[in-house]
């Protein structure tokens, strides 16, 4: 739990506080900006909820932070926070929330399907928490944990022992040593059913890919994500730990694929259409050429 006595001075004033454990992730930020931003290298609190859905997503987001920085001084239902996830983002596509601190606050997905489709597909893995495990139960468990790379693998083990998962990642991020079921390697897209479609996507690390989803959600994992400020799509050059190069060319591998929505690890959530996304896809790839 978060410690008053490390409360930041930054914060405003009032019962929610950010101490000083916290690393940045931006998790906050995206689940409540109307309560959290930031300064400098942390995040604060800027202003205090007033209402019940304020007070409700401020809980959310305590509930999500993956360093437990987030902290009130009045009594609040932790439930508010904890049964408000798996949070549905559109269709049968959720958040799920407990982001993981050996992850930097990543944020991975759970798609929703029938069994006769495939059963539920869980993207990358947060926090284990018997609270989240007993609602992602409550919607079928899951039947695929698809691993982006090896960064944001978090709690993977506990989940697929929870529920039995076949776990799907690349050789080339270590894949065979942490006993994944399914292998993936070289840099042939793979289709693991007739909705889902793997892409291998070296460079943040070696062994990065990416998950299409029905040609429409795109779950991208440390490879790309929407950026507000430049309101376009972007890659992250100061965390490209293999080859920005190797980066370059997987993300023009992208240009073949339709996808409304993309959906990242770290980074901003955005939908557009193809078109759109495609354009700004390109003007992306024209930008890491430059840098």
């Amino acid at each position: 739990m978060a410690n008053i006595a490390l409360r930041l001075p930054e914060n405003v004033a009032g019962d929610f506080f950010v101490d000083s454990t916290c690393i940045d992730c931006d998790a906050c930020r995206q689940i409540a900006p109307e309560i959290f931003s930031e300064d400098g290298d942390a995040s604060i609190v800027y202003h205090q909820p007033e209402n019940e859905t304020e007070t409700k997503l401020a809980l959310m987001a305590l509930v999500a932070c993956p360093t437990a920085s987030i902290g009130t001084v009045e009594h609040h239902d932790a439930h508010i926070g904890i049964d408000a996830f798996p949070l549905r983002i559109a269709d049968n596509v959720y958040f799920c929330g407990f982001t993981a601190e050996s992850s930097f606050g990543a944020w991975s997905y759970l798609i929703v399907r029938p069994a006769a489709r495939g059963g539920n597909v869980l993207i990358d893995s947060p926090r284990f928490a018997t609270q989240l495990a007993k609602r992602i139960e409550s919607l079928g468990g899951v039947r695929t944990m698809f691993l982006t790379h090896r960064d944001d693998i978090a709690d993977h083990q506990r989940f697929a022992k929870r529920f039995g998962c076949k776990r799907v990642m690349h050789a080339d991020d270590g894949a065979l040593r942490l006993g994944i079921e399914q292998v993936l390697s070289g840099a042939e897209p793979v289709d693991l059913d007739d909705e889902l479609i793997a892409i291998p996507v070296p460079g943040h690390t070696r062994g990065h890919a990416v998950l299409v989803y029905r040609k429409k959600f795109l779950f991208t994992g440390d490879h790309l994500a929407w950026s507000p400020s430049r309101n376009t799509l972007i890659a992250f050059r100061g965390a490209c730990w293999y080859s920005w190069e190797a980066q370059t060319r997987s993300m023009e591998k992208l240009l073949s694929y339709d996808f409304e929505w993309v959906l990242p690890g770290h980074g901003r959530i955005h939908q557009d259409s193809a078109e759109n996304m495609r354009t700004h896809l390109a003007r992306c790839i024209e930008w890491m050429k430059t840098r």
